[in-house]
């Protein structure tokens, strides 16, 4: 059984934008707010100025600049800031991976955390079943080659006898595992494996759904216990009608051309997840709203994580509560602009979370 323990307040995490996603109005990019080192370092300091807990830095090879390498340059120009890399499993070799992910988390002190990536790798494609059997014995073999355990270790991807590399992460173990996927072998690897399960946003209600059923598969079938994370987009004004405000102009420049353009740049276009994202668009009000203060509108130009939380500080403050009461202890917010954003959910929505940073690391 894992010994992982929920933290007593949520861990608050924010977006990287290193996958070209930021901007002032919604499919218009700005040269400004692309991604660049300058431009998303100043993200990620301002994160950790704001005492946020994690920044995930996304993975894309054709969006961006590289998730690994802004890793071990901005860990050394952040101080309390944990740093949540997407890693795709299978895009590099298993070995030099581990030793990358050891010397990043020293660079950082100890404030490494690892998010899963399962799609497709550049150039290939490969059937669910199978990407998430490589996706399997990845984590297998990646967590014990940085718990600092030999491998002997003969599957369907992965065919390897080796010692641990010597270079070894701050604490001596694997950092946390944070891993996202709807479908039934996505949910098996992620009650396997994993140890923050991830979910885009969706309604109170649906959420609580899947925790309920990810935490009845790892006890049962693994006896393991997982925590739970959220990925949402944030808009919060001082009042509902600037937060409202705010969002219709946000989408006020964007066609529906340009939309679906920026929706089929992902290689997971074609995931369970996506799909849900698009049945809760398609099921939300006129106004793009699916349920109080969750609106849909964002996901007219993003092919993941496609709902915002939209409102005056105490209507965001009480949905992140009601996701908290069925089960969610890790929030992975952005913004548009993130910079900005960050400022206004800093403001707005901590205090009233009474949050501090949650510092060392929390991981079993």
């Amino acid at each position: 059984m894992s010994s992982i323990t929920s933290p007593e307040i949520p861990e608050i995490s924010w977006f990287g934008a290193l996958c070209d996603d930021d901007y002032e109005f919604l499919g218009v990019p700005e040269p400004a707010l692309a991604s660049s080192w300058p431009h998303c370092s100043e993200i990620v300091g301002t994160a950790d100025r704001n005492g946020f807990d994690n920044v995930l830095l996304p993975s894309g090879y054709t969006l961006g600049i590289d998730s690994t390498a802004f890793a071990a340059a901005i860990a050394t120009h952040t101080e309390n800031i944990n740093l949540l890399l997407a890693v795709r499993m299978g895009e590099m070799w298993l070995p030099q991976l581990a030793r990358q992910l050891a010397s990043i988390d020293q660079f950082a002190q100890g404030r490494l955390c690892i998010n899963i990536i399962s799609s497709d790798i550049p150039g290939e494609a490969l059937e669910s079943a199978p990407r998430y059997q490589r996706t399997r014995e990845w984590m297998q073999v990646l967590r014990q080659l940085l718990d600092g355990e030999a491998i002997d270790f003969h599957g369907e991807f992965v065919d390897l006898t080796l010692d641990p590399p010597r270079a070894r992460t701050v604490d001596g173990r694997c950092p946390p595992f944070y891993f996202g996927g709807f479908s039934p072998a996505a949910k098996d690897v992620a009650a396997a494996e994993c140890d923050v399960f991830l979910t885009w946003p969706d309604t109170v209600a649906s959420v609580g759904g899947t925790v309920s059923e990810m935490t009845e598969l790892a006890s049962t079938k693994y006896d393991r216990e997982l925590l739970y994370g959220l990925r949402a987009h944030m808009i919060v004004r001082e009042t509902e009608a600037e937060a409202r405000a705010a969002a219709d102009r946000l989408v006020s420049k964007l066609d529906a051309d340009t939309g679906e353009a920026i929706r089929n740049r992902s290689l997971d276009t074609a995931s369970a997840g996506v799909a849900r994202q698009n049945e809760l668009r398609d099921s939300s009000s006129d106004d793009g709203f699916v349920e109080e203060a969750l609106w849909t509108g964002v996901g007219r130009a993003r092919s993941g994580a496609g709902a915002a939380i939209v409102g005056d500080p105490d209507q965001v403050a009480a949905k992140l509560r009601a996701y908290m009461d069925v089960g969610v202890s890790a929030f992975i917010l952005s913004g548009y602009t993130h910079i900005a954003e960050n400022d206004l959910v800093a403001q707005y929505v901590l205090p009233q979370l009474e949050h501090a940073p949650l510092k060392p690391r929390w991981t079993a």
